[in-house]
């Protein structure tokens, strides 16, 4: 049940719960006090009618009754016993409140009709019953009022930090002024949160950014003067790191551009399958190529898809590069039926769960199963497929081994206003 429900409820049941005890309460009072009131005017008749009764030996006009025939056998026996007293019961005739005494071998009696009485006492609970539910029909819309603005900035609160945790760090929840409520505390604390998160993001990418820039002045110099030695085992070794750190920071360079939304894609219409076939013959990995047959348009040409073909390759390489590296063979690329859906899948572990649940981190590997790196390959592939507008996805086979769908958008031209 949403929230705005459930207090619309419990305002409800606290409504009802106020009224059923204001209700008893009364009720309760006020036959009490009727009661009360009752009993001493039996009383008072019961003494007005026996002084008459002992001068003149007659009740007659004084209201009493000499053995009534409806006085209640507690009383009967009560007065047998030479005593007198009072006593509230239902008859025939109805309810009433009688008193009696002995009188010369008789019983003296007072009947004093409550019908009324009572009558007044259910009108007034049904009157009270009638207001609690105006009071409710009143004061229910503004419950619901109330708790659907609450339920509102809630929902916005969610919903900012879901954006904020899918990677909007300038998502805040409402720069309008707020109430002095709980929920502006908690709304208050989530943008404190995104813009603490944002400067600390922020200054790591500039860090990433300025180091790598920093290193690749001199690691020029260094890939040069690596040429330069002598050929030998020692100097192939050091050509080779030289290249791996001078891939390194290129790829460090490329995420800072990523990171800072400095990356435009340049799009044109391509057919995906042969653009498939040179990317992975360009890779120099053994790679199975799969093009499923699809669809043709109604004027006989292929589907194409609206991409940039440069960056599409980075995209492709480093999932290849990725499979060999950290899964097992045989590496296989397919291209869907419908054109626009290429899938990388090994045979090896599979991706770790930190992965398949929060995606590629930089200098995470996420498992030992896949092997070493430095996490930067699956980090650029995602970030270059948000340049060209697709989805990239990462999942495991059922029978074992990763795979990497990406989704591209349809053959449409973007339209410029």
């Amino acid at each position: 049940m949403p929230l705005r429900w459930r207090i619309a409820a419990l305002v409800a049941v606290a409504i009802c719960a106020v009224v059923a005890a204001v209700g008893l309460l009364v009720h309760h009072a006020s036959r009490d006090r009727e009661l009360t009131q009752a009993r001493e005017s039996a009383r008072t008749t019961l003494d007005r009618a026996a002084v008459t009764y002992a001068r003149s030996g007659t009740v007659q006009g004084t209201g009493a009754s000499l053995d009534a025939s409806g006085l209640p056998a507690g009383l009967r026996d009560l007065a047998a016993r030479g005593r007198q007293g009072t006593e509230y019961a239902t008859d025939p005739a109805g309810p009433a409140m009688w008193a009696a005494r002995p009188a010369g071998g008789q019983v003296l009696s007072v009947r004093i009709d409550m019908t009324t009485t009572l009558r007044d006492i259910s009108a007034l609970d049904t009157s009270i019953a009638w207001a609690g539910a105006l009071t409710t029909a009143a004061v229910l819309p503004l419950g619901v009022i109330s708790a659907g603005r609450m339920s509102r900035r809630l929902r916005s609160a969610a919903g900012t930090a879901r954006r904020i945790a899918g990677g909007d760090l300038d998502a805040r929840i409402d720069a309008a002024p707020r109430p002095s409520d709980e929920i502006a505390e908690i709304s208050t604390a989530v943008d404190t949160m995104a813009a603490a998160l944002q400067q600390r993001l922020r200054g790591e990418q500039r860090f990433t950014a300025d180091v790598a820039h920093e290193l690749r002045t001199p690691l020029m110099g260094l890939v040069t003067a690596a040429e330069l030695l002598p050929e030998g085992q020692a100097a192939g070794y050091v050509r080779d790191r030289v290249r791996v750190l001078a891939a390194l920071v290129e790829d460090l360079l490329e995420i800072s551009r990523l990171d800072a939304g400095a990356e435009e894609a340049d799009l044109s219409p391509s057919h995906l399958g042969p653009l498939a076939e040179d990317i992975t013959a360009r890779t120099g990995l053994p790679v199975q190529l799969v093009v499923e047959n699809g669809e043709e348009r109604e004027d006989g040409e292929e589907r194409e898809v609206w991409t940039d073909p440069r960056r599409l390759e980075r995209i492709l390489t480093n999932l290849i590069v990725n499979a060999h590296r950290h899964g097992l063979a045989p590496v296989t690329v397919t291209v869907a039926a419908d054109g626009r859906t290429v899938t990388v899948r090994d045979h090896g572990p599979g991706y770790p769960e930190g992965v398949l649940r929060d995606g590629p981190q930089r200098f995470r590997t996420g498992s030992r199963e896949r092997g070493t790196g430095h996490g930067l390959g699956l980090t650029i592939a995602s970030g270059q497929a948000q340049v060209i507008g697709a989805a990239l996805e990462f999942a495991n086979a059922p029978d074992g081994g990763a795979r990497a769908i990406l989704r591209l958008p349809d053959a449409e031209p973007p339209i410029h206003g």
